[in-house]
This record gives structure tokens, C-alpha cells and sequence, in this order.
């Protein structure tokens, strides 16, 4: 059946965002590989980074469902959690509310016009979490990109925010070859369920910040992104526990809270428009 959506993005991280609580007894929203893949194809579809449907839940105000524009089903997506959020909290007249995952469950509320927090829980920072495919000190694990001699990229950070990200620190994230090293690292075997790729250069209480996302490739923004940035950088003592994220499509702020480990996410979030999947 057709169903109607609404285009979202948070900082340029675009998404198509369907409702998909069986309104009326309708069946499951279950697309094949095939139709994500063409809806996401910017040329010839819709366009978009990722498919979120909002589901059901017995534990929280509803189900965040993720696709990557690959067709392939994933744990999370911090940018989208801001926009489900949202728009769970104009139906609703609310301040907050609860969206479960696959990568566990989160809380948003608003922090101002179209500005929501998420509360991402605490990270996963044990070499099972990522998960990796041997134990190694997540800190800084036994990765390298150049030659075994002189390296060019090495010992980056691992954290899990829900899915599984790799950090390397880097002098100049602007200059790093995302594309070329994150398409190498996404499916090394070190990762088994694949992993997201982020370069981070530290700048006092900022952080620059470029992803190369698992499925998706380089986004203008990735939110569980830059959570686990700022946690990577913090576990070396490369940046404070809370820093201002500089994402090619803007900035989020984001705070590892030493209270309760938890990692908080702010940041904004725009509606580009609506139609209907067919």
C-alpha cells in the first residue's frame, strides 16, 4: 500500500520518515533492499541517507526503525532520533519522550525551536560492545591505514553509541581522505557487523568532525557520530567531556556526563517537505 511520509533532515542528514503504527489494521511496514535502494537514489528517487519508520513499542512512546540507503537494517541514527522525536512531541503536545531502537533506548526533549536533546545513554566502550572480533583496549585499538613503518592513520578510538564507530584523531579533518579510508575500514574484519568511520581533529572545547557512515558513506552530519567522537577524544584527554561537534552540515553540542555516564546530543532539525512511498 502507498504510505505517506515526511523529508526531515538534522544538519543535512536527510531522511524519509514513515508512519508505521498499523493505522487502521494495516500490515507491517517491511520494504525489501530493492525499494530502499530506490527510493534513496537521489537521481532517479527520492533521496535520502536513511528510511526511519516509526513503530510500536512496549516500553517507550514508539519504535525507530532504520534503514541505511544501502537497503540494509541498522541499530540507530542519532539525527533521526532528534526528528522522530520531534515529531512524536508535536503529536502530542509534549515535552519529552521515549523512542526505543535496536540499539537500546533513548529520551528526547525539547531544548528550544526545533531543537532536541537526546539522551543516548552510555556508551560501550568494552571490545564485545563495538564489538570487535578480538579483545583489544578500545582506547586505542590495533588498527593502521599506510605502511607498517611510517603509518599514515593509526590506533583509533572504538566506541559503541547503539552501532559500532571507529575514531581516528587526526591533525586536519578537512584534508583527511574520508572516502577513500572509510570505504577500506567499513567492512575490515576487525568489525563484524561493519563500522562507522570518523575523523576527528580537536580544537580545545570543539571538535571537527567527518563520518563516513556504514551504508550510507560520507553524510553532511552523524549524530551517534559525534557522540562517539567526543567520547573517543575525551578517553585520551584530547577534548574536554563536553565540546561543540563541527559537522560539515552545521554543529551539534554534545556532553559525556560524568553523573550518570550518559552522553546528552543537542541539536536542530528541519522539515523539507512530505509525499507518499508507492
Amino acid at each position: 500500500m502507498a504510505r505517506p511520509y515526511v523529508k526531515m533532515n538534522g544538519l543535512g542528514n536527510d531522511f524519509v520518515v514513515v508512519e508505521a503504527r498499523n493505522p487502521n489494521g494495516s500490515e507491517a511496514f517491511r520494504p525489501t533492499v530493492d525499494q530502499v535502494r530506490a527510493w534513496a537514489d537521489r537521481d532517479h528517487g527520492i533521496g535520502f541517507d536513511q528510511l526511519i519508520a516509526i513503530e510500536p513499542s512496549d516500553r517507550a512512546d514508539a519504535f525507530m526503525r532504520v534503514w541505511n540507503a544501502d537497503g540494509g537494517e541498522v541499530e540507530t541514527c542519532g539525527n533521526a532520533l532528534r526528528c522522530v522525536g520531534w515529531l512524536l512531541m508535536e503529536a502530542g503536545a509534549r515535552q519529552a519522550v521515549s523512542i526505543d531502537t535496536l540499539g537500546g533506548l533513548t529520551r528526547a526533549r525539547r531544548a528550544g525551536d526545533r531543537l532536541v536533546s537526546i539522551d543516548m545513554g552510555e556508551p560501550g566502550l568494552d571490545w564485545s560492545e563495538i564489538p570487535l572480533s578480538e579483545a583489544m583496549d578500545t582506547r586505542g585499538i590495533e588498527l593502521q591505514v599506510g605502511p607498517i613503518d611510517a603509518p599514515l592513520y593509526h590506533t583509533p578510538g572504538a566506541v559503541s553509541m547503539g552501532n559500532p564507530h571507529v575514531v581516528f584523531f587526526v591533525p586536519d579533518a578537512d584534508a583527511a581522505p574520508v572516502r577513500e579510508i572509510g570505504s577500506l575500514i567499513e567492512r575490515h574484519p576487525l568489525f563484524p557487523e561493519g563500522v562507522n568511520v570518523g575523523f576527528a581533529e580537536p580544537r580545545g572545547d570543539q571538535i571537527r568532525l567527518r563520518v563516513w557512515e556504514r551504508g550510507a558513506g560520507l553524510t553532511r552530519a552523524c549524530g551517534t557520530g559525534a557522540c562517539a567522537a567526543l567520547v573517543a577524544c575525551a578517553r585520551r584527554n584530547l577534548a574536554p567531556r563536553r565540546a561543540t561537534m563541527l559537522l560539515d552540515g552545521g554543529a551539534l553540542e554534545v556532553e559525556w556526563r560524568e553523573s550518570d555516564n550518559h552522553v546528552i546530543m543537542t541539536g536542530p532539525l528541519e522539515v523539507e517537505g512530505t509525499g507518499v512511498l508507492r
